[in-house]
């Protein structure tokens, strides 16, 4: 059980490391390395919504965790379109890597879930086991 606790740590912290990094990639993205406009552009608002669910991956909050585990993807449609789209610019590369620091995002958040949504569905079963022979 102890490898499974440091695991779920390690998944804890890759999930904090991964959307503290995000953050940071998108306001260096759209204000120093390649802004829309020279100078910075209000793109980099994009960035506020990620501020929201900070704290509650910070205090492990399984609600937290899990819806932003969704809401991230738009971040990661957002770098695999400027990948494809923005060719051969810094641009294109700062898509990809936004991208790639989705999926560490997701895979750590996911994974860091997992052993909880097993419990539920765990306790869902018993619960219906004892409805079932109560009838």
């Amino acid at each position: 059980m102890m490898v499974n606790d440091k695991l779920h740590r390690y998944f804890h912290r890759g999930a904090i490391a991964s959307l503290i990094l995000l953050i940071i990639w998108c306001v260096l993205w759209e204000m120093v390395l390649a802004p829309l406009h020279p100078g910075g552009s209000w793109v980099v608002l994009k960035a506020v919504p990620l501020l929201i669910p900070l704290y509650g991956v910070f205090r492990r909050d399984i609600y937290t965790l899990q819806w932003s585990s969704m809401m991230i993807l738009l971040y990661f449609t957002e770098g695999v379109v400027r990948g494809y789209s923005d060719k051969g610019s810094v641009s294109a590369w700062l898509g990809w890597g936004e991208a790639a620091i989705v999926c560490v995002y997701f895979v750590c958040a996911v994974m860091y879930l997992r052993p909880y949504k097993k419990a539920a569905k765990r306790m869902a079963k018993e619960l219906l086991d004892k409805v079932n022979r109560a009838k």
